[in-house]
């Protein structure tokens, strides 16, 4: 066993608890009255990428969409320098109105202009969104199996727990900024369930490896053994997170326009999944196996 742990993580369990709660529950009263801001993947509509090859001047990109009677319901401007247009209309535009929009800028910037066009119908959309919910739905559910039959039910239970938080994180946060769902979204919801059930299984490992050998009696027992396990992993539980970290915010910052809300939905899954592993999931075992402990205790004095 090593030393005296610099944080006592058990003690203060209550309070990761609590601020979990509260972040929880403001993306849960978002979702319930605005629901989650879906992008043209999961709603019918087109979204149009142009490239112009100079900077964009948004007065003039205003002008042209004007022109043909085509408002967007959501511009963004961007690429190395600001020579990139990402727009999104809720309607479904007509190839004479797409191929307009092209020679309204074709005439305001030359014939560098370059442009990609997704188109999602009603149908479409909706069977989208049902095939990202059962793929999100099956990956955990086999994740959940996974741990079970690794681990005994109280890590198992306190993994699964953990991990519906890493994944409601990201959605939360995305719920109460408004920022745009799509299927990288999911895809990042995805990942964040894989790296979280690693950082998991790190620590209970050595839980685990750790109570082979130890001798419980107390509650007080318990929480430094959990402390002791936490952090003889947390060197290579953070270097693992910062490797993947340092990969996401580069993608963020230096990433197309198009892969930057993926970016960020990985950045807050994994901070939010090493957070729960050290925060919320060993916590939850404590809680589980102190149970067992005062029941074992009671037994014995009766």
């Amino acid at each position: 066993m090593s030393s005296k742990p610099r944080f006592d993580f058990i003690k203060h369990r209550k309070k990761f608890y609590l601020g979990s709660l509260i972040i929880l529950v403001l993306g849960l009263v978002m979702l319930l009255i605005s629901g989650m801001n879906y992008g043209v993947d999961f709603r019918a509509g087109t979204s149009m990428d142009i490239t112009v090859g100079q900077a964009i001047d948004k007065a003039k990109a205003d002008q042209v969409f004007k022109s043909v009677n085509a408002e967007p319901a959501v511009m963004t401007i961007g690429g190395t320098n600001n020579d990139r247009l990402s727009v999104r209309f809720n309607d479904i535009l007509k190839d004479d109105s797409i191929k307009k929009i092209k020679d309204g800028f074709v005439a305001a910037y030359g014939d560098k202009v370059s442009q990609e066009v997704n188109t999602v119908t009603p149908d479409m959309a909706i069977e989208q969104r049902n095939k990202a919910i059962l793929a999100i739905g099956i990956a955990s559910l086999a994740i959940c199996l996974y741990v079970t039959i690794r681990f005994e039910w109280r890590y198992a239970v306190a993994s699964i727990v953990a991990i519906l938080h890493d994944a409601f994180m990201v959605i939360a946060f995305f719920t109460i900024f408004r920022f745009e769902v799509n299927l990288p979204f999911m895809a990042a919801i995805l990942t964040t369930i894989g790296y979280s059930i690693n950082d998991k299984i790190v620590i209970f490992d050595r839980v685990r490896e750790n109570m082979r050998f130890a001798k419980l009696k107390t509650p007080e027992d318990l929480a430094k053994l959990l402390n002791d396990s936490i952090w003889q992993t947390m060197h290579r539980n953070i270097n693992t997170v910062l490797t993947v970290l340092i990969a996401a915010l580069c993608l963020l910052i230096f990433g197309s326009q198009s892969i930057k809300l993926f970016a960020l939905a990985k950045l807050i899954g994994l901070s939010s999944g090493a957070y729960s592993s050290i925060c919320i999931a060993a916590g939850l075992f404590y809680f589980f196996k102190r149970k067992s402990l005062q029941a074992a205790k009671k037994k014995a004095a009766a």
